[in-house]
């Protein structure tokens, strides 16, 4: 019935965070049209949390994440804080173009893949 998931990321400075997608993270992607870049995604996942109002959260998952941040600040990406432990894993964020913070963790909860 539900063949993938589309993500999106609204920033005022869209053609940089499409080269870091493209350059920094080099994933694969192709024009949707006019000039639209439509960018192939590793395996997802999908968690529900409780919460006192509706919204969404995206993360990128990597399975080192001390190597992963010293590949991307090495990169000139900026990486807002320091590894924080959590139950299901160890969560950081990176910050791109035009501010737009994204979750980076590594996973250490089991996986459905």
């Amino acid at each position: 019935m539900i063949t993938g998931v589309h993500a999106m990321v609204f920033t005022p400075a869209a053609d940089d965070v499409r080269t870091f997608f493209a350059d920094t993270l080099g994933l694969d992607h192709v024009d949707a049209g006019g000039g639209w870049p439509i960018f192939a995604l590793p395996p997802a996942e999908l968690a529900i949390h409780p919460a006192d109002s509706p919204g969404h959260d995206l993360y990128l998952m990597c399975d080192d994440l001390e190597l992963t941040m010293r590949s991307l600040e090495e990169k000139g990406i900026e990486v807002r804080r320091p590894p924080a432990e959590q139950s299901w894993g160890r969560l950081t964020a990176i910050v791109l173009a035009g501010g737009t913070e994204i979750g980076l963790y590594e996973p250490r909860h089991p996986s459905p893949r």
